[in-house]
């Protein structure tokens, strides 16, 4: 029951930023620990645009009729919350949608973490994680399912190119999706 209060309460600070704050357990179990993280990202991060650019399939991976049929320029849009914390890395809360290789909207709800090389208020660069929910209607028919991937980027003071590795076999996954992401 603890679990289930606290991911509630997580999930409504991510999904309904002007309602009443979620209120961690001060337990310091790892389920606490990532609502209190979740909730100091919203309320003192930056707002975020995300823009996602482009899904490039590796073309080893996928026969030449196949990448021909596949629509590698992403559309979409999104929104999160972000900061830099004290040791200095950048982690992030994001909604974004985007159409998928197929032309269809793909949702995704996440967080990132990366671990930053260089000055923030200039030129640095990162390397980490997302963790996320999205579904695809190719699928499970649009049914969650959730994913961990990694991720890296280009940094300019707020603004960022990012990429992320989808693996997969012959004739699925092998893909780098990138996306840009301003902070305000």
């Amino acid at each position: 029951m603890k679990i289930k209060h606290t991911f509630l309460a997580a999930s409504s600070t991510l999904l309904l930023p002007f309602s009443a704050q979620a209120s961690c357990n001060t337990d310091y179990t790892w389920v606490d620990k990532s609502c209190e993280r979740i909730t100091d990202i919203w309320e003192t991060g930056s707002q975020d645009l995300y823009l996602p650019l482009w899904t490039h399939h590796l073309r080893f991976a996928y026969d030449d009729d196949k990448i021909d049929s596949f629509r590698e320029f992403t559309w979409g849009l999104g929104y999160g919350r972000s900061r830099y914390n004290a040791a200095g890395n950048w982690e992030g809360l994001y909604l974004m949608a985007f159409s998928d290789s197929h032309s269809k909207v793909q949702p995704m709800l996440g967080y990132g973490h990366q671990w930053m090389f260089g000055p923030v208020s200039g030129l640095h660069a990162g390397v980490g994680y997302t963790a996320f929910i999205t579904s695809r209607a190719d699928i499970y028919r649009n049914f969650p399912i959730p994913g961990v991937l990694p991720i890296a980027s280009v940094n300019y003071q707020q603004y960022s190119l990012n990429t992320s590795y989808v693996p997969g076999g012959r004739g699925n996954g092998n893909i780098l999706f990138f996306w840009s992401r301003a902070s305000f």
